[in-house]
């Protein structure tokens, strides 16, 4: 299972040559980066935890690197996403966001079906890492 999730979701891993690019790119468009960490990507998970505040003011992808460093040695089992903050217009848009780590055993999910009255079907998403969670 490979949870396609962001940006860059059905390509190969990127390198960290490729992570600087699109960390660079987002910083030219003078998007605010930030990092983030799961051990639930569920797509409907949208509140990861954030690795410390977001770079407002780092003009320069190795203080981001630095970062994803510090946070893949502290979190080396849990998915880490960057995101690039579009705050033009006097919004905060996600104007990319792309995974850089991922755990080395992925459980994934899988689709279960429920009947409903008058023949109505619901599918709901069901992830295998909440059979077994951590402790």
């Amino acid at each position: 299972m490979h949870v396609t999730q962001g940006t860059f979701s059905y390509l190969p891993p990127l390198s960290d040559a490729q992570i600087t690019a699109q960390v660079q790119y987002c910083l030219d468009q003078d998007w605010a980066v930030s990092i983030e960490f799961t051990d639930d990507p569920h797509p409907r998970n949208a509140y990861w935890d954030m690795w410390g505040l977001p770079m407002f003011d780092v003009k320069d992808s190795a203080g981001v690197m630095k970062e994803i460093q510090a946070c893949r040695a502290a979190k080396p089992e849990r998915y880490i996403r960057v995101n690039g903050y579009d705050s033009r217009y006097t919004r905060q848009t996600v104007g990319l966001s792309f995974i850089v780590q991922r755990p080395t055993n992925e459980p994934g999910f899988r689709l279960e079906r429920q009947e409903s009255n008058d023949r109505v079907i619901r599918y709901t998403l069901h992830s295998y890492a909440t059979d077994k969670p951590e402790g």
